[in-house]
């Protein structure tokens, strides 16, 4: 068992050999994300990447009337600020926090020097944003072509297998954003994900009943996610997710809406 706080809840920290885990960690600084903190600004310079260990945090993309929306979510299992490995310094879009948490953060020359050694460090990071890759461009068809009960089950699943808590608070709002879709849609699919005994809305709060059902209202986009991330990645037994096959059934009180 880890402590209360520590790096290696952040599953890439976790994967790293014991001598690169101990050279990287006096540079690892704690900090807590509150929801909807930005991270990172549009196209401004990265100082720091951030490893999620109990936050989760969304890439940000604007269009010029001033509307935005977040195809993807980063938790435990990676990082945030990748382009500035990858040479490209600084990014179009933005980050946000998309569920109040813990995260380590590490400047930006630091791993930068760590990625360029070529060693455990970089293949971890290229194999993540393989997965991220993958799980952008999927929820981007799921957006498209799925209806918004089963982009709201898969949201609810994919924030599940990154938190190792029961509640996750956020706004109508924030999560009308992810989806791209208006708050209203939001408060609709939530009573018909309701209806099918899937979950329990009452009053800001979502408490899921039976993950089985939920499970079986989302689209393939949630298999081929997380299949990928399973294919690329440590295994995620620090949170202890439930896997898309796995069929239980359990009672959470997922978020808190404003």
């Amino acid at each position: 068992m880890f402590p209360l706080q520590s790096p290696k809840q952040n599953q890439i920290l976790a994967a790293l050999p014991a001598e690169d885990y101990a050279r990287l960690l006096p540079y690892l600084e704690s900090i807590f994300m509150s929801l909807g903190q930005v991270i990172y600004e549009p196209g401004a310079s990265i100082n720091h990447l951030y490893f999620p260990t109990t936050s989760i945090f969304a890439p940000v993309y604007g269009v010029e009337n001033g509307t935005s929306v977040r195809l993807a979510i980063i938790g435990n299992e990676g990082l945030a600020g990748i382009s500035a490995l990858l040479g490209g310094g600084g990014m179009p879009g933005g980050v946000v926090v998309q569920s109040a948490g813990n995260a380590y953060r590490v400047k930006t020359n630091i791993l930068k020097k760590e990625f360029d050694s070529r060693g455990k460090f970089q293949r971890l990071v290229l194999h993540y944003t393989q997965a991220l890759i993958t799980q952008t461009a999927q929820n981007a068809v799921c957006n498209r072509h799925h209806n918004i009960e089963q982009q709201l089950g898969r949201f609810l699943l994919m924030s599940l297998d990154r938190l190792s808590g029961n509640e996750l608070q956020m706004t109508h709002e924030q999560i009308a954003i992810m989806l791209g879709v208006r708050r209203e849609s939001v408060t609709q699919a939530a009573l018909k994900l309701q209806t099918i005994g899937a979950i329990r809305y009452s009053r800001g709060h979502i408490n899921v009943l039976d993950r089985e059902e939920l499970e079986d209202s989302v689209c393939e986009c949630y298999a081929v996610v997380n299949n990928e991330y399973e294919r690329l990645l440590p295994h995620r037994s620090l949170s202890d997710p439930a896997p898309a096959t796995a069929k239980r059934c359990v009672s959470r009180e997922l978020w808190t809406v404003n």
